[in-house]
């Protein structure tokens, strides 16, 4: 049960004079697709994560979409992804033609077991299936067992693609979530840790040759206009929405922080042994998206809390 909720608005009420600014200077530049904004941007996205290369792209399920793409997985081929997460991740796989295979949860963090993932490729290996690609999703703002899921995908040379939709700037032993496979995707819905105004995703990589062809699929193939060098789509990010990005990213960290001394005052304060209070792989890993808790008696709990003016989902 979700406690907390994001608000669409938390960023640009608290930064809106540096959000008019940048709005103002992308509406008068006359240059409102793939400009200066997203480049910045895609810049400074990489940056953050410690280097590499962003390519921004229209939302979140677009950005699952072009990793798939990018590293050629397609038709008949089985990607492996967590059974517990939003349909976007299982609608992406679908929409390049291959097939989800689910896998169980670690029922602490709510995130891919790597022992069952393991189990569930052994049997489809042996059953005679096509396993390509694992798909682990940070979920909640919680880092998923990334490090033994990447020895798993590696032992089995399947692609490892980070879904990174809910858990922007968490880290995990010193290291960016997003940095750990060969492909990550983020979405920058307005509700998100890092939200835009409106849609928005990016699709991050430490390869080159991978982030080139991620543009290449971004607009129609294109390397000069009009030229498709190979099938693609139209997924871009807006220049408006990136000149907004590039404001929240600057005060990200400092968001989480007070995502994560809210997590604490609940966590502190919420002494019931019948509630499972979120775990963390580790202090600090958490970015709370959202504050989740378990309970035996979860909807008499949740218009407990209804008619003493908690909102949960």
């Amino acid at each position: 049960m979700k406690v907390s909720q994001s608000n669409p608005l938390a960023g640009y009420e608290s930064h809106k004079k540096e959000i008019d600014v940048a709005v103002a200077r992308t509406l008068t530049s006359g240059w409102y697709i793939l400009g200066k904004e997203v480049t910045a941007f895609e810049e400074e996205f990489a940056a953050f994560h410690g280097g590499g290369y962003a390519v921004g792209v229209g939302n979140g399920t677009d950005a699952l979409e072009i990793c798939l793409r990018t590293l050629e997985i397609g038709y008949g081929d089985q990607v492996f992804t967590v059974s517990h997460t939003a349909v976007a991740t299982v609608s992406a796989i679908e929409k390049v033609g291959a097939l989800p295979v689910l896998v169980d949860i670690d029922p602490k963090s709510f995130t891919i077991c790597p022992k069952s993932l393991e189990a569930a490729i052994d049997c489809q290996i042996q059953a005679g299936y096509r396993p390509r690609a694992v798909i682990a999703v940070h979920l909640y703002g919680h880092p998923a067992a990334i490090q033994e899921v990447a020895t798993i995908a590696k032992k089995y040379n399947l692609k490892l693609i980070e879904d990174c939709a809910q858990a922007h700037g968490a880290s995990l032993h010193g290291k960016k979530i997003g940095t750990f496979g060969d492909m990550a995707a983020f979405s920058f819905y307005p509700t998100k840790n890092l939200g835009a105004l409106g849609d928005g995703g990016a699709v991050f990589t430490s390869d080159q040759r991978l982030a080139e062809r991620a543009k290449l699929l971004r607009e129609y193939g294109w390397k000069q206009r009009y030229v498709s060098e190979i099938p693609g789509g139209n997924t871009r990010l807006d220049e408006i929405q990136a000149a907004i990005l590039r404001v929240k990213l600057g005060n990200l960290e400092q968001c989480n922080q007070k995502r994560r001394d809210v997590a604490l005052t609940y966590s502190t304060g919420i002494k019931n042994h019948q509630i499972a209070l979120p775990a963390t792989l580790e202090p600090g890993a958490h970015v709370f998206h959202q504050y989740v808790i378990r309970s035996g008696h979860r909807d008499s709990l949740r218009q407990y809390l209804s008619e003493e003016g908690v909102g949960t989902l």
